[in-house]
């Protein structure tokens, strides 16, 4: 009888849906998340595990953002109990999380400032220095892995990959 019931609780299984919101105002921001584009403000994906997501915007006319988000998990995704939630419990548990990003307008640079920084930059470049770029994605540019092995090859349609 023990041995039936606990074959039911485990057919019966239960799941967690986690899911991320992402809003900015204004609406309208180009969203990604961890450098995987995901859509435009306000979008909702799910994910799968918890920890520190990084989450960039891109809005015509505003300044890029760029936030490292923390998600924590609940109580109920704590070791063990995670064991009875995702596989044991009745039903379904959502875990709806929202992250609200307020954009900045983007500031004018004075043509003035902007030529100085040209030829400091130039400058540099010719003297040998390096100047680190800032870890911007900028909204036009795909995201590709840096791995160029672990994409996978485009499909021509004849039945095999080009190569």
């Amino acid at each position: 009888m023990v041995c039936l019931l606990f074959c039911a609780l485990l057919a019966s299984g239960g799941c967690v849906r986690r899911r991320m919101t992402v809003r900015s105002q204004p609406s309208g921001a180009l969203v990604y998340v961890d450098d995987q584009k995901i859509g435009v403000t306000p979008v909702s994906t799910p994910f799968t595990y918890y920890g520190t997501r990084k989450i960039q915007l891109f809005k015509d006319g505003f300044e890029p953002q760029m936030v490292k988000q923390r998600f924590l998990p609940p109580w109920y995704e704590l070791p063990v109990l995670e064991f009875i939630s995702e596989n044991l419990w009745p039903g379904e548990i959502r875990d709806e999380r929202m992250v609200e990003i307020q954009l900045a307008p983007l500031q004018n640079v004075p043509n003035e400032q902007l030529f100085q920084r040209a030829d400091a930059l130039r400058g540099d470049a010719q003297a040998g220095n390096l100047t680190a770029m800032p870890n911007v994605v900028p909204a036009s540019a795909p995201v590709v892995p840096a791995d160029p092995l672990t994409q996978p090859l485009p499909y021509l349609g004849n039945g095999s990959p080009a190569r």
